[in-house]
């Protein structure tokens, strides 16, 4: 304890700023994870009921399974009744538009996550560099007096930045590649939910009946 009580005294501007990842890294997670488990749904439900829906081409039905199922997954349902219903044509090209921007809402501040954790590491560094050799100017000065307690001491309270600048970016780094597991399985339902209808934009257009000029008869 005493040792992590002079390292802060001494290395305070360096740990300060890992202190604030740290504060960002704790705020991000929380955001992140209250926002995911909100929004979690399980679209096989939804997609049994929408594929009934569908093909009794009852889009008004639809438009109330998006509305209960809610959050960013009722959303992009929502959108693709609308799209189906507007403009079956471009279809793929719109419904792609409308998951992006939900995915955009999915991925909100994750760079704070991979920044961090790409970048404590060398704050940490930083920190244990600068306190190495401020002892080393300490023993240069001290001459034969140093001891190697003394020594010691100084490098072990250098470590402890780059302690915590590890400690930071393990948990930043773990909890990006968690959420971004998590915008993927948005993704693949968003991708699902696009499959479904364009089963029936695809069906519509082929049975849509083909005219052919009419034989002409000879008298």
């Amino acid at each position: 304890m005493e040792l992590l009580i002079e390292s802060i005294k001494m290395d305070w501007p360096v740990l300060l700023p890992i202190f604030i990842c740290s504060i960002l890294v704790l705020a991000v997670v929380f955001n992140r994870w209250s926002y995911f488990r909100k929004n979690k749904r399980d679209i096989s439900i939804y997609m049994r009921e929408l594929n009934r829906e569908l093909e009794s081409n009852d889009l008004r039905a639809a438009q109330d399974t998006a509305l209960r199922c809610g959050g960013v997954v009722g959303e992009v349902i929502e959108e693709a009744v609308r799209i189906f219903n507007e403009q079956k044509k471009g279809f793929s090209r719109a419904f792609d538009i409308s998951a992006t921007l939900a995915t955009r809402k999915l991925e909100s501040n994750l760079t704070i996550l991979g920044t961090i954790g790409g970048v404590a590491p060398f704050l940490g560094l930083f920190g244990t560099v600068v306190r190495i050799l401020l002892t080393f100017k300490e023993m240069a000065s001290a001459g034969h007096a140093a001891q190697a307690a003394d020594v010691m001491y100084g490098i072990g309270s250098a470590l402890i930045a780059t302690a915590f600048g590890l400690g930071v970016a393990i948990v930043a780094v773990i909890f990006f590649n968690l959420f971004q597991s998590v915008v993927k399985h948005f993704e693949n339902d968003f991708n699902l939910i696009k499959l479904l209808f364009l089963n029936y934009v695809d069906s519509e257009g082929q049975s849509q009946p083909k005219y052919s000029s009419s034989p002409k008869v000879n008298l």
